[in-house]
């Protein structure tokens, strides 16, 4: 009975045991669940426990059915939490959490955190925001957390806005500080003292400010210029100093035309002013234009704000602006002149009233500008005319238009200022001549004179001119002809030359027709005579280029000059070898045959030309002269033979003369030194221009504006053709004997023969002989 079926009874009441202690657990477990009340858990049978952030009134754990659990507040005093300053705590359901205090934002860009330590608060400048929280013309001020709206002076708060200013009228309310000589404009926030009209701020006053203090504007003192005596002029200065007694600033309109009815009466019936010197009419001039520029810019600020034009009798216009200072260009102007400028340019520096700006324009005030001088850029116009400019005579074209402001500097200005001037005659320009904008320049004497620098031609059309100028004055248009040549120069050329023809044509005659004195060195005279004479006479006709263009006929002229000035050097030439074979080489020969003086005097020149013509044609004509092109080195094509051939004339110059000493010493030893002297000089002169040695200041006058040596290189090759008259015939004994022959039988008288060749016998007979003088021709 106790075997294994007995352990197995036994093991059978244990396991019931335990499966009834399982069920009656899990009944315990689910009554649990029924009576713990919301954010608990069960703990056993018995107790419930509060969830995190909860309690029940018996504390976390309890286990009485009727108690709850209820949420903590972490923020509430005595508090818990210490989130930092400028910070705030904030109670959530079952927990808690700290936020930035209102004006304050977190710098890390977490809106949200648990304590001191993650706390980045920082002010919000609230004035920053956009839109504005200040509205209107209040002035945001931050403070700490917060902000505030605050009124400028002048402006209180709107009581329907308290954020919003409005403005206090000072004016009506009395609380302005005005002088009583001033009136009060009221402003946004403030309020300006202007002058009343017809008045002006006294002296280190300015307009439009609280302090502002005005008096009466009086007519400007006006005397006659010193030192100028003149009936007319005196009578002038006696009506505008009773302008100036009777004047009120009610009437400046009217004051403004009788000043301009007395300057034209002044100038149209001028008297004994047309009789004074051009200096006295200069200074008279500077003088009437400085002081109306002054009276007229005075009287303008009583006039009423807007335009003004005035025209006189006698075609003197006025144009006036008068208005407060502003911003973009005005355009003043009447019939003769208008003028474009920036308002900027007029205001007065420092100064807050009206600003003026006149133009002036009197047709009267040419008489008194007649032959008025003209200061030259001359550096520029050298540049132009490719020549230096000695002078100009000036032609008044336009009114002289005088400028006024409020502003008194105005040598220098910001901006240029444009003109318009119109022109009642379009002149027809010649060379040399143009139009410019002028205006007159008073210098330290008072006198005056026109003047170019600073003001520049823009263009033309329309029977106008367009100007531009950097500063103001008194304007006009002049029309310039320009001196480029010098005339007492131009005229010693012009005149030389005409005597060189008639001479060269003698020596021309002379040659072909004497039949004693026939042989090469006549030749290489008659050539050279021809080569001159052709050379001279186109350079009189057609050297100046009149119209200003290189055309053909200039061009042509210019191949013509090149050629026969090239060939009279090229004879020269060989009047310098025909002088060496005669006083160097005289028992050696007789010089060259006469076709290589032919092929050297005409095709050397030939030669060379045609190459420079093939090469650069737009070598030949200039805009001013029918001659050689500056540019390009082209001028070599004549200097470079040129110079060759003067340098070596000069050298058989040096050696004939050394020579002639030789040999007159040798022929007879007892000539006596001061007659030696006199023949050796005067062979020497007549080999400088035979040779063309003179030639050799043309080469040194690098300079145009050397006028020593420029009327010493005209005056003596302007007249070579009558130095060679007088060497080759004049002072040539046979040929002198011709000319006697000639005029005997023109006289009907017969001529003697033997009364001319006795006096060749003797001594005389040797010496000739030995210088041949039929070929020498000395």
């Amino acid at each position: 009975m106790g075997g294994p079926h007995g352990g197995s009874f036994l093991l059978f009441p244990v396991l019931c045991f335990l499966l009834t202690l399982s069920e009656v657990g899990s009944q315990n477990s689910k009554a649990c669940a029924l009576w713990c009340p919301p954010h608990s858990s069960c703990v056993n049978g018995t107790a419930c426990r509060c969830a995190p952030g909860f309690i029940s009134f018996s504390g976390e754990i309890f286990t009485d059915p009727l108690e709850s659990c209820d949420d903590i507040n972490e923020c509430g005093p005595p508090s818990l939490v210490d989130c930092g300053s400028s910070a705030d705590c904030q109670n959530t359901e079952g927990g808690y959490h700290c936020t930035c205090s209102p004006g304050y934002e977190p710098l890390s860009g977490a809106r949200i955190f648990q304590n001191e330590s993650e706390n980045t608060c920082r002010d919000v400048d609230e004035c920053q925001h956009r839109p504005r929280v200040c509205k209107g013309r209040s002035v945001c001020i931050n403070t700490e957390g917060s902000y505030t709206c605050q009124c400028p002076l002048g402006l209180a708060f709107n009581p329907e806005d308290p954020r919003h200013c409005t403005d206090v009228d000072e004016c009506s309310s009395g609380r302005h500080q005005c002088h009583n000589s001033t009136v009060c404009v009221n402003t946004v926030g403030s309020y300006k003292c202007h002058c009343h009209q017809g008045w002006v701020p006294k002296a280190g006053s300015q307009d439009k400010q609280m302090t502002t203090i005005c008096e009466e504007i009086s007519f400007p003192t006006w005397t006659a210029p010193p030192g100028i005596k003149s009936q007319s002029l005196s009578a002038f200065f006696e009506r505008v100093q009773k302008m100036s007694r009777d004047f009120k600033p009610a009437m400046a309109e009217k004051s403004i035309q009788d000043l301009i009815g007395s300057v034209d009466d002044l100038l149209k019936n001028s008297g004994d002013l047309e009789s004074l010197d051009q200096s006295s009419k200069h200074v008279t001039v500077t003088y009437l234009l400085s002081g109306l520029e002054r009276v007229l810019r005075t009287l303008a600020k009583a006039i009423p704000k807007g335009s003004f034009t005035y025209r006189s009798l006698d075609d003197t216009e006025l144009s006036l602006v008068v208005q407060e200072q502003g911003k973009g260009n005005v355009t003043v102007g009447q019939s003769h002149a208008r003028m474009l400028l920036d308002w900027a340019v007029a205001a007065a520096a420092g100064e807050s009233g009206p600003s003026v700006v006149g133009i002036l324009s009197s047709q009267n005030m040419k008489r008194l500008l007649a032959n008025a001088s003209l200061k030259l850029d001359l550096e520029k116009l050298k540049e132009t005319y490719k020549s230096p400019v000695r002078g100009a005579k000036v032609t008044l074209l336009s009114a002289v238009s005088s400028v006024f402001l409020s502003n008194m500097n105005t040598e220098k200005l910001d901006s240029n200022v444009s003109f318009a001037f119109t022109l009642h005659e379009q002149p027809e320009l010649k060379p040399r001549q143009e139009l410019i904008c002028a205006f007159w320049k008073k210098d330290s004497n008072g006198n005056g004179s026109w003047a170019t620098s600073g003001c520049w031609k823009m263009g033309s059309g329309n029977g106008s001119i367009t100007c531009q100028c950097s500063h103001l004055s008194s304007f006009a248009i002049l029309m310039a002809h320009y001196d480029v040549e010098d005339p007492k120069l131009a005229l010693i050329t012009k005149v030389g030359l005409a005597l060189s023809l008639v001479c060269l044509l003698l020596c021309i005659l002379t040659f072909l027709l004497v039949r004693p004195i026939q042989g090469s060195r006549t030749t290489v005279h008659l050539h050279l005579c021809i080569c001159l004479f052709v050379g001279s006479a186109i350079f009189l006709a057609g050297i100046e280029n009149e119209g200003g263009e290189v055309g053909t006929r200039c061009r042509l002229v210019a191949v013509l000059l090149h050629y026969c000035f090239l060939a009279a050097f090229c004879w020269m030439s060989l009047e310098g070898v025909e002088l060496y074979f005669l006083v160097v080489r005289v028992f050696q020969g007789q010089g060259l045959r006469k076709l290589w003086l032919y092929l050297i005097g005409y095709g050397v020149p030939l030669i060379i030309v045609g190459i420079s013509a093939g090469a650069y044609s737009k070598g030949y004509g200039r805009e001013k002269f029918c001659w050689l092109n500056f540019e390009g080195g082209f001028l070599w094509s004549f200097v470079g033979p040129v110079t060759f051939i003067v340098l070596g004339n000069a050298v058989i110059f040096v050696i004939t003369v050394w020579r002639l000493t030789q040999k007159f010493s040798e022929i007879n030893p007892d000539i006596k030194k001061l007659k030696k002297a006199r023949v050796l000089t005067i062979t020497a002169i007549a080999q400088l221009f035979v040779l063309g040695c003179t030639w050799v200041f043309g080469l040194l006058l690098f300079d145009p504006e050397s006028w020593v040596l420029s009327y010493i290189f005209s005056i003596l090759n302007c007249l070579q053709g009558f130095f060679l008259f007088v060497l080759y015939c004049l002072l040539n004994k046979k040929v002198r004997e011709e000319y006697r022959k000639w005029a005997c039988m023109v006289a009907g008288n017969k001529y003697s023969e033997f009364a001319t060749t006795t006096s060749g016998s003797g001594s005389s007979h040797h010496q000739t002989q030995a210088l041949r003088p039929s070929e020498s021709g000395m």
